[in-house]
Order: C-alpha cells, then structure tokens, then sequence
C-alpha cells in the first residue's frame, strides 16, 4: 500500500509518501509545494493544484491522509488553509484516490502514541518509524509524512474491522 500525507497550506503545503509492506513502512518522497506571496491567491491555487496532480500521477498512492482544518485565532490563516484544504480534496477526488481526515491530535496519538505530543516529538517518531536519519526539514513535509504514516495506520485497522464484521 501507498500512502500520501498533505499538511495543507496556501505559501507551503507538505507531502510525504510512504509504502507499507505488512508491518514496515518505507519513504518513498517528501518535500513541499511552495508558493511566494507575490502570487495571487488565485495563482497561488492553481500552483498547488498542478503540483498536487503531478504528485498522484508521478507516485500513485492509494490513499490520502490529510490533516482537518481546525480553528485557531488567526482568521487569515484558517481561510487560506481552507482553500488549500479544497484543493486538496478536489483534485483527490478527481483523481479517484480515496481521502482520509484526521485532526491534528489523531496524527499525533498515532504515530507518537501521546496527543499533545510536541512538534520535535512528532518529527522524533516519524524519523524512527521510517528510518529517516538526516532530520526532514521543513515540518511541514515532517507533517506530511506523520500524515502518511497515520493513514496507513488507519487503512489497516479498517480493513481489520471489515474482515471482523464478515
């Protein structure tokens, strides 16, 4: 199975691509779709839109895992995050690969086994459970790989509840 993880943004959006053979997980990319502010929003879209697709065609995950958006105090930021958010989920949708949500506090619980674990926790874990050596940089393709990771944890424990229940 593979795995891509989006952590959604309009300026830098993260991508990690794992692929899980039974109980290993194995990096295949990571990195970031980055945009520069003296784009439009609109332009700024449209760059994370054809970035995203050449990402389905080039590594054809299976499944996507990105991150709910979630309301903090910066009203700028949750809007433009909401807009990358849609991008996300239409050009998945698009390109047929089923989407899988999760909060940040899920992702977290997931792959560090603590909810309110820190960033550098996050990134710790991810590290280890991919065997990455050299820290990823930036965090938010260290997010998207934790997304990753999470969705190929969640693929797997529903494909269980599927059997269980036949």
């Amino acid at each position: 199975m593979r795995a891509m993880g989006i952590d959604p943004g309009t300026a830098i959006c993260g991508f990690g691509v794992i692929d899980a053979d039974g109980s290993r997980l194995k990096p295949v990319t990571y990195g970031t779709i980055q945009t520069t502010p003296d784009h439009t929003d609109a332009e700024r879209l449209v760059m994370l839109f054809d970035g995203l697709n050449e990402l389905y065609r080039k590594y054809k995950p299976d499944v996507i895992g990105v991150e709910q958006l979630f309301f903090n105090r910066n009203v700028t930021t949750a809007i433009t995050v909401g807009q990358a958010r849609g991008i996300i989920l239409l050009t998945a949708q698009q390109a047929g690969i089923p989407i899988l949500e999760f909060s940040p506090l899920q992702v977290k619980q997931g792959v560090t086994g603590y909810g309110r674990a820190t960033k550098d926790q996050v990134i710790d874990m991810t590290m280890r459970l991919l065997g990455i050596r050299q820290k990823i940089k930036p965090d938010d393709a260290a997010d998207g790989l934790a997304m990753a990771i999470y969705a190929i944890y969640s693929s797997h424990s529903m494909s269980l509840k599927r059997k269980v229940q036949l």
